[in-house]
């Protein structure tokens, strides 16, 4: 698996949960503990305008004195959002996700979101991909390795 299609593909159909600006952070908060997720996209008339996670509800609460549930989810919300497209390899979106440092990223194709993928979704699915690739190796190195098993002794006679 290398792309963020075969990624999706293999998670099969994940609910996508969203919030509407006006709502409260409260509204937001309670709604990733119920669904048991770290990030929310916010939507408004079908257009991302940020995402909430759970780290900026802590910044939130540490940082200033309002009450979550006054606070409307505009006010709190990441309005710069990273994407990325289906076609985006693993390993290219770990690296944004790193640099940018988030843990959650949307993916939009030709404008219509298809999911979002945590950073404990790639390093899961990469490495299962080194495993794999691992073990391939290892039988390789055994002679077990699934393929053409003629032996260059046998050709020669020896």
């Amino acid at each position: 698996m290398r792309t963020i299609r075969e990624l999706l593909e293999f998670k099969g159909q994940t609910p996508l949960y969203t919030i509407g600006p006006k709502k409260s952070v409260m509204d937001a908060v309670s709604l990733m503990v119920e669904m048991n997720v770290g990030a929310i996209l916010v939507i408004d008339d079908n257009v991302i305008k940020g995402i909430i996670t759970e780290r900026d509800y802590l910044r939130f609460i540490t940082q200033q004195g309002r009450s979550a549930a006054d606070t409307p989810v505009s006010d709190l919300m990441t309005t710069k959002v990273v994407y990325v497209t289906p076609e985006s390899s693993l390993d290219e979106v770990m690296g944004i996700m790193t640099e940018a440092r988030i843990r959650h990223i949307p993916i939009l194709s030709e404008g219509r979101l298809m999911g979002i993928v945590s950073i404990g979704d790639l390093v899961k699915q990469i490495s299962s991909n080194q495993q794999v690739h691992i073990r391939t190796l290892e039988e390789y190195i055994n002679g077990n390795y699934p393929g053409p098993t003629e032996n260059k002794r046998d050709k020669a006679g020896g």
